[in-house]
């Protein structure tokens, strides 16, 4: 699949203007115990995450994903990933986080933020 940047920057900026809006949620349920650990394991709250999601760049796009789940096939899943600085929640080292982030941006102008978590391997990049 051939994917043009300016695309991804069309496709953030739309994101981005729903985040600003508060029309999104990270999933966090008991399936989503990746994204859970993150805000376990490290001190971020809501309004950090937000402030992630709206530093995301092109540069930092990864790829498209098919949803796999049944009825949701027509779904694109968007994959990013950012390097963050994070203070451990237990103990004193700050830390540079590689972020697995994936999107759902939904027909009705509302995004869910699907994976909100530490990479377990390392991304390829779509433009870098």
């Amino acid at each position: 699949m051939h994917i043009e940047k300016r695309d991804i920057e069309q496709y953030l900026s739309e994101v981005k203007e729903v985040v600003k809006n508060d029309r999104y949620r990270i999933d966090r349920n008991a399936r989503r115990q990746d994204n859970l650990n993150l805000f376990l394991d490290y001190v971020i709250d809501e309004a950090k995450a937000k402030k992630v999601i709206l530093s995301l760049t092109a540069m930092d796009f990864s790829g498209i994903l098919q949803n796999s789940h049944k009825g949701f096939e027509h779904e694109r899943l968007y994959v990013f990933g950012k390097d963050v600085i994070l203070l451990e929640r237990n103990g004193t080292e700050e830390k540079t986080v590689s972020l697995y982030i994936k999107f759902n941006k939904l027909e009705n102008c509302f995004v869910i933020v699907i994976s909100f978590h530490e990479q377990k391997h390392p991304l390829t990049y779509y433009f870098k």
